[in-house]
C-alpha cells in the first residue's frame, strides 16, 4: 500500500517536514474535516516512539510526555478515542489519570484555565502535544513549552483558526524568527482529497457565509466583518402566518431583563428540517410574574411539554418558573456556537419568521454587528438575538448529524 492511499499532499507534507526538519514546535491549524487529526494522531505516536528510544539512550525508566487539551473529556474526545478508532490502539488511564504507551508515561495537562499550571509544572518532558491549542490558556501553553527542555523535544500543536490578533496567531504562528523553531502549516477542507465531492460541496453550501465560512472551510484567521447574519434574507424568510404549518414542534427561548429588554421567543420545527420564530415577546421594566403569566398562557396554548430555554445568569428567575410548573432549563449560552447554528439554517433556507408575530426582531438583526477586537458578535442590539440562540441552538444540540466519510479523517 502506497503512501498516496494513506496520507493527503498536506499530510504527506507535515510527515516529511517532522522526519527531516529542525524545528521545536510544529503548529497545524484550519479547516474543519481537513485531515489535521488523524495526522497530529499519527506524529504522536512517531513522538512517542521517539521519546522511548531517546529515553533508552540516557537511561531514563520514566519518560514523561505532556498531552494537552482544554479538559480531561476534551483529550479522550479529540486523542484517546481517536486513537482508538484510527489506529486500533486502546488506552487505559490509571489511578493518576496517566496513560502509557511504548512505556512513555503520557502526562495530561489541562490548558482552559491558569489552573492548569500546577499539572504542568515540576517535571522535565520529552516533548508535547497540545490539542485545540486556542482555548489553551496563554500562561499555561508556554509553561508546556517551558516543560519541553529534553534534547531533541517536540511539541505538536493543532488548533481550529480564531481572531487573527489571538496570542498563538500573533505570537507563535506569525513569529519568524529562526532561533524561534516554529514551523506552522494551515489545511482547507479541499486538503483532505480523501472526502468525497459530494460531501465537500455540501458542507460548503451549508456553512454560513462570511467569518464561519473563511474559518471552517478556508481555514483562516479572520475576523468578523459587518452584520452576524449576513445570509439572513428578510424578502424570502419573513413569511405570512398562513405560510406557517400547523404541525409543529414547539419550544421557546428566554433572555431575562428589566433595565434592559426581557424576551420570550416562540419557536416551531417542522418535519423537512425548517425552523419558524412564530412570536416574539418583549418588554421592558417587567418583573417576574408577568414572564411567569405569559409563559403559562404559552402552555396553554402550545401544551405543558414546552420547552422554555432560558439564559442561566438568573437562576432565582429560572426558579420562579419551575415552581411554577414551567420546564424551564438553563441554556448552553455558547455564544459561537449557537450563533454558528442559528446561520447554518439561513444559509441552508431553512429560517423562517412569521411577519405578524414578531415586534423587534428585524431592528435587532440588521444592528447585530462583529465586534473586530474579541471576534465575538457584540453585546449590543442582542436581547432577542439572545433569546433566539438559546432556543435554537439548545434544541437542536443533539440532532446535527455526523458523518464519516472514510476510514482515515
Amino acid at each position: 500500500m502506497g503512501l498516496d492511499s494513506l496520507l493527503t499532499a498536506k499530510q504527506q507534507a507535515v510527515l516529511h517536514t517532522y522526519l527531516k526538519g529542525d524545528f521545536k514546535t510544529m503548529i497545524l491549524t484550519g479547516a474543519i474535516r481537513s485531515g489535521k487529526t488523524f495526522i497530529d494522531n499519527l506524529l504522536f505516536l512517531y513522538e512517542l516512539r521517539r521519546v522511548k528510544k531517546q529515553a533508552e539512550l540516557e537511561g531514563e525508566k520514566h519518560p514523561q510526555y505532556i498531552l494537552a487539551g482544554a479538559s480531561s473529556g476534551s483529550i479522550y474526545n479529540n486523542v484517546i478515542a481517536s486513537l482508538s478508532n484510527q489506529f486500533g490502539i486502546d488506552l487505559r488511564p490509571d489511578r493518576h489519570n496517566h496513560y502509557h504507551l511504548y512505556g512513555v508515561d503520557i502526562t495530561p495537562v489541562y490548558t482552559d484555565s491558569i489552573r492548569g499550571l500546577s499539572g504542568a509544572r515540576g517535571f522535565t518532558s520529552y516533548g508535547g502535544y497540545i490539542n485545540e491549542a486556542s482555548l489553551a490558556n496563554q500562561e499555561v501553553f508556554q509553561e508546556i513549552l517551558n516543560r519541553c527542555s529534553k534534547a531533541g523535544a517536540h511539541v505538536i500543536v493543532d488548533s481550529n483558526p480564531d481572531n487573527p490578533q489571538h496570542w498563538l496567531k500573533t505570537d507563535y504562528i506569525d513569529n519568524d524568527n529562526p532561533k524561534n523553531k516554529t514551523v506552522s502549516f494551515r489545511f482547507t477542507i479541499d486538503d483532505n482529497t480523501f472526502l468525497p465531492a459530494d460531501y465537500v460541496q455540501q458542507i460548503k453550501a451549508a456553512t454560513p457565509s462570511g467569518m464561519f465560512y473563511e474559518r471552517n472551510i478556508l481555514g483562516l484567521w479572520v475576523s468578523g466583518d459587518g452584520i452576524v447574519y449576513k445570509d439572513f434574507d428578510k424578502s424570502k424568510m419573513v413569511i405570512p402566518a398562513s405560510k406557517i404549518p400547523d404541525d409543529l414542534h414547539v419550544y421557546c427561548g428566554v433572555d431575562w431583563g428589566f433595565e434592559h429588554k426581557g424576551v420570550i421567543t416562540v419557536w416551531g420545527d417542522d418535519n423537512d428540517g425548517n425552523v419558524y420564530l412564530l412570536h416574539e415577546y418583549t418588554k421592558q421594566f417587567k418583573f417576574i410574574k408577568y414572564w411567569v403569566d405569559l409563559a403559562k398562557k404559552l402552555q396553554k396554548k402550545y401544551g405543558y411539554n414546552l420547552t422554555f430555554w432560558a439564559d442561566s445568569a438568573r437562576p432565582d428567575n429560572v426558579t420562579e418558573f419551575q415552581k411554577a410548573g414551567i420546564d424551564c432549563r438553563n441554556a448552553n449560552k455558547a455564544r459561537m456556537a449557537g450563533v454558528e447554528k442559528v446561520a447554518e439554517f439561513m444559509k441552508t433556507g431553512h429560517f423562517f419568521v412569521n411577519q405578524d408575530g414578531i415586534d423587534c426582531f428585524l431592528d435587532e438583526i440588521y444592528q447585530y454587528v462583529w465586534d473586530e477586537n474579541t471576534g465575538e458578535p457584540k453585546k449590543e442590539n442582542d436581547d432577542v438575538m439572545d433569546s433566539m440562540r438559546y432556543a435554537v441552538f439548545n434544541e437542536h444540540r443533539n440532532n446535527k448529524t455526523q458523518i464519516l466519510n472514510s476510514r482515515y479523517f
